[in-house]
């Protein structure tokens, strides 16, 4: 009896550990004490610091960067019975709306709004954008990042380097100081600031993919800073921004085929644009250098005939009578490799190297001709087309919304207008004011209330003291004569 119970004791044990064991198997094991990352003290104190950098720079650039809302105004066709009016049955028994006897189509304004960005540059109330972002804007709303809201006041804009500047009535703004866009090399950490989509403040990061972009078609004149932090639609008019915290370039445009985001972003250097805008601030335009000549870039078959080893240079295909080029001895065929010191990569960085240089200065330009170089000393003139760009005005009279500039040799040329006629050319006129089908673009206004407006700056003085109510007296020059035009408010 006892030797059955010590058997059947031992065989429960043994069933029992063996039942322990299984359930060991199939538990789950009790994790061990927590082991640290496998990353380095030292590489996570420089991941932190280099963390806390970039958004100490975020932070300090953000206030700087503004939000631009722009409503416009355009004047498009309305048919009252909507589609109907398409119809040839309609038209059969009812006639052709669009004729002017037959009831015709009305016309209806619509207004449109935009988004964008803007860059304070003064404490005082200027801020930089693009000429796209507010063109034809009737409003121009201003949204700092403290909430306030401005109205903005078109100071000037340069349609040839798509810039603009902007000012509102307020002081002690917090300014981003300009960076030297000229130091810029690729590779460099760069930050893309502004209002994506209608996002406040929004802070993408990336680097300089290339500098000296030309010949993408945004702006006559294109110096580009490529980049692949991320910019989209409503950026325009943003900062690109160094890891100093400096304004190194305006962001304009996007290579898209979507419409948005795909890695390739152009921003206006900031040495540009501050020339852009210092001139427009202290003269009401832009102002050029210029020399006279027209030129093309090398192919590899005429840098091989001109003895022109690496392709580097401008052609020289034309030369303006008169001109400085001339009088300094530039001929054609003769190939420009250097300007004032600065190897010349082509035709297009010799034209920004012109238009940068202040007019009266004299630059040493080197030229190779019959395969030998020579160095020549032109003294830079003021572009002549420059003066297209004025300040625009505001003010509330009958010539509100007449936009002119001044009557340069091309356009006198290009309009057939005789020598002795002087004045100012109508440039544009705006949907809902009153001038709208009394005068037309490119009408030449050669008084205002009887005082001659030999240039735009005479015609701002002129218009400026017009009040509100009063009626315009304007003699103009269209269509090979002169009439007098009467404009009520």
């Amino acid at each position: 009896m006892k030797s059955n119970i010590r058997s059947a004791r031992s065989a429960f044990i043994q069933w029992t550990a063996a039942v322990v064991a299984a359930l060991v198997l199939f538990l789950p094991a009790v994790p061990s004490p927590a082991k640290d990352a496998a990353v380095s003290q030292d590489s996570r104190q420089f991941l932190k610091k280099l963390s806390d950098s970039l958004a100490e720079v975020a932070e300090a650039v953000k206030p700087s960067v503004v939000n631009i809302s722009t409503t416009t105004t355009t004047v498009v066709d309305e048919n009252p019975m909507g589609d109907m009016f398409n119809d040839p049955l309609f038209r059969r028994f009812f006639g052709d709306p669009s004729n002017p006897h037959g009831g015709g189509k009305q016309k209806q304004k619509q207004k449109a709004s935009a988004l964008g960005s803007g860059v304070i540059v003064s404490d005082n109330g200027y801020i930089l954008t693009n000429n796209h972002v507010i063109k034809n804007a009737d409003e121009i709303k201003v949204l700092l990042t403290d909430k306030r809201e401005f109205k903005g006041k078109v100071i000037g804009s340069d349609p040839k380097t798509d810039l603009a500047i902007i000012k509102i009535d307020a002081k002690g703004l917090p300014v981003l100081p300009f960076g030297d866009s000229g130091a810029l090399k690729i590779g460099d950490v760069v930050f893309a600031v502004g209002n994506p989509f209608g996002l406040n403040q929004t802070i993408t990061m990336g680097i300089v993919s290339a500098v000296g972009r030309s010949n993408v078609g945004i702006a006559d004149y294109e110096d580009f800073i490529q980049t692949d932090a991320a910019i989209n639609p409503g950026n325009s008019g943003g900062a690109l921004v160094s890891s100093e915290g400096r304004l190194v370039g305006i962001n304009t445009a996007i290579f898209s085929t979507s419409g948005g985001y795909m890695g390739i972003g152009f921003a206006i250097p900031s040495n540009m644009a501050r020339s852009v805008m210092d001139s427009i601030i202290k003269h009401g335009r832009v102002i050029r250098g210029w020399f006279g000549v027209s030129i093309q870039n090398l192919t590899t078959d005429l840098a091989d005939h001109f003895g022109i080893k690496d392709r580097q240079g401008a052609l020289v295909s034309d030369v303006v009578k008169d001109s400085p080029a001339q009088k300094a001895g530039i001929k054609r065929s003769d190939v420009i490799v250097a300007y004032n010191g600065k190897k010349v990569a082509d035709a297009t960085a010799l034209r920004n190297l012109v238009a940068d240089t202040k007019p009266g200065t004299t630059v040493e330009v080197t030229v190779v001709r019959d395969k030998a170089e020579k160095v020549l000393k032109v003294a830079v003139s003021e572009q002549p087309e420059a003066r297209k760009v004025v300040r625009k005005v505001e003010r509330d009279n009958a010539l509100k919304g007449v936009s002119v500039q001044d009557l340069t040799p091309d356009l006198r040329s290009s309009l057939n207008i005789p020598d002795e006629v002087a004045g100012v050319v109508v440039a544009g006129i705006a949907s809902d004011s009153v001038a709208q089908g009394l005068i037309t673009q490119g009408d030449v206004i050669q008084q205002v209330n009887g005082r001659d407006t030999g240039s735009a700056r005479d015609f701002e003085n002129v218009v400026s003291s017009i009040k509100t109510k009063d009626a315009v007296l304007l003699l103009i020059y269209r269509g090979g004569g002169s009439l007098y035009l009467t404009i009520k408010p």
